[in-house]
């Protein structure tokens, strides 16, 4: 079992964060990205990207067998703001998720670039 601050602890380097910009110039470019939104489904539904909808409390949960095959691709998270997010990276990367990403300002400052 793991304990929120085990997977501190554990996290061997920093969080790597991806920023608006260069998320939106890789999406205008039609580049294939692993999106996973960690918001509720509720927020998901007025405003979303494009990502695949798994709340953070599937992911707290360890509830993460549909992203098994994503454990070496780079997988880029989001949420409102990006403390969610940040959780869900720090899960993942426990679990040995290779190339997590939290994407910077979340919905929140996607939503004020445009």
């Amino acid at each position: 079992m793991l304990f929120r601050n085990q997977i501190i602890t554990d996290k061997k380097e920093s969080m790597q964060l991806i920023s608006i910009s260069e998320l939106k110039e890789r999406v205008s470019k039609g580049e294939k990205l692993n999106l996973i939104d960690v918001r509720e489904p509720s927020e998901h539904q007025e405003f979303n990207i494009g990502g695949e909808l798994i709340p953070l409390g599937k992911i707290q949960a360890l509830d993460v067998d549909q992203l098994e095959a994503l454990k070496d691709q780079e997988v880029i998270l989001y949420c409102r703001s990006g403390n969610r997010s940040g959780q869900a990276c720090l899960i993942l990367d426990t679990l040995g998720f290779s190339n997590t990403k939290n994407l910077q300002g979340g919905m929140l400052a996607w939503q004020k670039a445009l």
